[in-house]
């Protein structure tokens, strides 16, 4: 089930709003980038990528999109990363695949506008190990911004931070990730 206002723009578009080695340094530095990581709708793979490097672990991309996920396996390919494991997935209606309790950290960004974010929320719980990595990054609500779904549906880090805490996630922390995207706000939070 594709989520309410989740196209993708043109690529070079997408890329110029992110810093994503910046992000990932920032989110990363919180917590732990040990073990296997699952990225919740990778597109361009503009997270996925960056990830893998910083990982000895496998990525598992999923996306919805059957074009993002063959531009993420050849970009991949193209950099000699063999840890990433990209596939189209509808991990809304049908989760993960993924084991129980088999992944270190789990990357949220730009989604919790959807339907059920709770149901995100408790999928990356349940797939996480103990003291597991959730970063959730986010369009902002209290600013406009050049793209991102409408504001009125846009969550607030406070939502955010509710809806971790509903799905079992301890030790939230805001992050600021302000100078490597201006228009986002992110989160971490343990299993």
């Amino acid at each position: 089930m594709k989520g309410r206002e989740s196209g993708m723009p043109e690529e070079a578009y997408w890329q110029s709003f992110f810093d994503a080695d910046g992000v990932l340094e920032t989110l990363f530095s919180a917590g732990t980038m040990a073990g296997d990581l699952v990225e919740f709708g990778c597109g361009y793979g503009t997270f996925t990528l960056p990830a893998a490097r910083r990982t000895h672990g496998m990525v598992t991309a999923l996306d919805i999109e059957p074009q993002m996920v063959d531009c993420v396996r050849r970009k991949a390919e193209a950099q000699g990363l063999s840890n990433v494991r990209a596939q189209v997935r509808d991990f809304v209606s049908q989760g993960t695949g993924l084991d129980t309790g088999s992944q270190a950290h789990a990357m949220i960004f730009n989604l919790l506008h959807l339907e059920q974010p709770q149901a995100l929320l408790r999928e990356a719980h349940r797939v996480l190990r103990d003291a597991g990595i959730v970063s959730i990054m986010h369009w902002r609500s209290d600013i406009p911004t050049p793209r991102g779904p409408s504001l009125d549906i846009r969550p607030r880090p406070e939502e955010c931070q509710s809806w971790l805490q509903a799905a079992g996630f301890v030790n939230i922390e805001l992050v600021n990730v302000q100078a490597f995207c201006p228009y986002h706000f992110a989160l971490i939070a343990r299993r």
